[in-house]
């Protein structure tokens, strides 16, 4: 089995972390190698003595995004047909190339789709969003990640509510929407507790950058802590009383089920891929870019303990979704299907 992946380890993306995951799903019944390219890519074993030898004599190939990896798709198309292939959209592929004004890119992502055997979505929204010929083709495997022990945290009603929103400075995850929080939640009167925000993640671009620096010196209550490591996040996310995650567009956030499985509830802006991790009836969205909702949502969330435990409940509900052992399965039978004669 050969995983494609347009995201390699050193950029710590969502993408490798999927690819390295499923691998090792993968990899007690199958062997398994990762590659930016099918035939001729660089290559990663998970399996043990795997070489970059037997990439062109893989019996499946899993594609991770239909754009980025659309040469590799259209090879394996090529030499065999859809037999075999299963592409994964794993976000802007499915919210934004798939409908961009670009014709060249949409019929790239369209052909991508007509290829494949199986088409792999990460939330339970997603399939609703791929053109309604193709969705024949559809199955929904959610991602997963470790559970860990929920921390012991502090009333945030007598003491600071810790909030944390973790993902790279880029227009998709909409960090402007956080900011502008913080200068509201700056403005409001005190005689509460402060709301301290810790925001992580690589500004991608110059303006991200210096909107996070003015926004960190206009609020000290909001910090910019820029990229760290995977570990690290996890760890904040353990200890934050929340998670914000502002998207406009996702196609299924690790970090939503990083904190659903460990205990802290999230706020999530109401868009197809936060509801698909969360569920239609969660309580804890706001609108897409609404600074002024999410202040208030904090607010709530800090003051209000019915609304915390409300939050609490509906994660713990979601959190089986996003076990290894569910993750793993759905894969087994992905592969079962790609190879089965």
């Amino acid at each position: 089995v050969v995983i494609v992946t347009p995201a390699w380890a050193d950029a710590n993306h969502g993408n490798w972390q999927t690819a390295r995951r499923w691998g090792r799903h993968l990899a007690s019944k199958h062997t398994v190698l990762l590659t930016d390219r099918w035939p001729d890519g660089r290559v990663q074993a998970i399996t043990v003595r795997a070489d970059a030898g037997i990439l062109p004599h893989a019996q499946a190939l899993i594609a991770l995004h239909a754009r980025r990896s659309a040469d590799s798709v259209q090879a394996w198309q090529q030499q065999h047909g859809p037999k075999g292939l299963a592409v994964v959209l794993t976000g802007t592929d499915l919210y934004k190339d798939l409908i961009s004004t670009n014709p060249s890119t949409t019929q790239t992502v369209r052909a991508s789709l007509q290829a494949a055997q199986a088409l792999v979505l990460l939330q339970d929204q997603a399939p609703k969003a791929l053109p309604a010929e193709q969705q024949h083709k559809a199955q929904v495997i959610f991602q997963s990640t470790s559970a860990r022990k929920p921390w012991v945290k502090t009333d945030p009603a007598m003491r600071p509510l810790r909030v944390v929103m973790v993902g790279h400075l880029r227009e998709e995850k909409d960090p402007d929407t956080l900011q502008r929080c913080a200068a509201l939640l700056q403005q409001a009167p005190s005689g509460h507790p402060p709301v301290l925000i810790d925001h992580l993640g690589a500004a991608l671009e110059p303006a991200f950058e210096s909107t996070a620096r003015a926004t960190q010196a206009a609020c000290p209550h909001y910090r910019w802590l820029g990229a760290r490591s995977h570990e690290e996040a996890r760890r904040r996310i353990q200890r934050a009383h929340v998670l914000v995650h502002t998207s406009r567009m996702e196609g299924g956030a690790h970090v939503i089920m990083e904190a659903v499985r460990s205990g802290t509830p999230v706020l999530a802006s109401r868009m197809d891929g936060n509801v698909g991790m969360l569920g239609e009836g969660y309580a804890g969205y706001f609108p897409v870019g609404d600074a002024r909702a999410l202040a208030q949502a904090l607010q709530r969330f800090q003051a209000d303990a019915e609304f915390r435990r409300t939050l609490h409940a509906q994660c713990e509900e979601r959190a089986t979704l996003f076990d290894p052992l569910h993750e793993a399965q759905g894969l087994q039978n992905l592969v079962a299907q790609l190879v089965a004669t």
